[in-house]
C-alpha cells in the first residue's frame, strides 16, 4: 500500500488578500513560510520516500521548505496544478460569489477529477508500498479526496493552509 501525506501549500500573498490564483505561480507570505516550517517540524522524523508538489510555485515553495531535512529532490507535476479559473483568475474572490453565470474558460469538474484520478494512479504506480507527501491546492487536493473517498466534491471538508491529510491508496 501507498500512502499518500496530501497537504495544502502554505498562504499565500493572493491568499490573504482573497485573490484567486488559479494556476498563477504565487508566492507564499511570511505565514505561510511558517505554516510550511510547522510542517516540516512535524514531518522531520517521520520517514517519506518521495516529495511531489504542483509545478506552481506556492507549492514547490511549499514542498522545499517540508523536505529540507530530508534532503530529497522534489519532483513536480501539472497533474497537481490548481483548477483553472480562466477569466475569473486574478478577481477578488468575494466579488465572484454573486456571479450566477461563469464564463467559459473555466476548466470543468470533469477535466478537474480526471486530473485527480490520473494523480492518484499516477502515485500509486509510481511509488508502490512508499509513502509520497504531496503538496498542491485547495481545489485539486478536494478534487484528489473526492475520488479517494467516492464523495461529491461538496462533501470534502475544504483543507486549510498547510494542512496534510492521509490517504493509503
Amino acid at each position: 500500500m501507498t500512502t499518500l501525506l496530501l497537504v495544502r501549500h502554505g498562504e499565500t500573498v493572493a491568499n490573504k488578500a482573497q485573490i484567486l490564483q488559479g494556476q498563477t505561480p504565487g508566492e507564499l507570505n511570511e505565514t505561510g513560510k511558517e505554516q510550511a516550517r510547522a510542517v516540516r517540524d512535524q514531518m522531520k522524523d517521520i520517514h517519506i520516500d518521495a516529495f511531489v508538489a504542483s509545478d506552481l510555485h506556492r507549492a514547490i515553495q511549499t514542498c522545499e521548505i517540508i523536505a529540507e531535512p530530508h534532503g530529497k529532490a522534489i519532483i513536480t507535476t501539472s497533474l497537481l496544478r490548481e483548477r483553472d479559473w480562466g477569466s475569473f483568475t486574478g478577481k477578488f474572490i468575494p466579488n465572484l460569489q454573486a456571479v450566477k453565470q461563469w464564463p467559459d474558460d473555466i476548466e470543468s469538474l470533469e477535466s478537474l477529477k480526471s486530473r485527480a484520478k490520473q494523480f492518484i494512479a499516477w502515485v500509486r504506480d509510481s511509488f508502490p508500498d512508499q509513502t509520497v507527501l504531496a503538496v498542491g491546492h485547495g481545489i485539486v487536493n478536494k478534487a484528489i479526496q473526492s475520488i479517494y473517498y467516492g464523495k461529491p466534491m461538496n462533501e470534502i471538508q475544504k483543507m486549510t493552509n498547510a494542512e496534510v491529510r492521509k490517504l493509503v491508496l
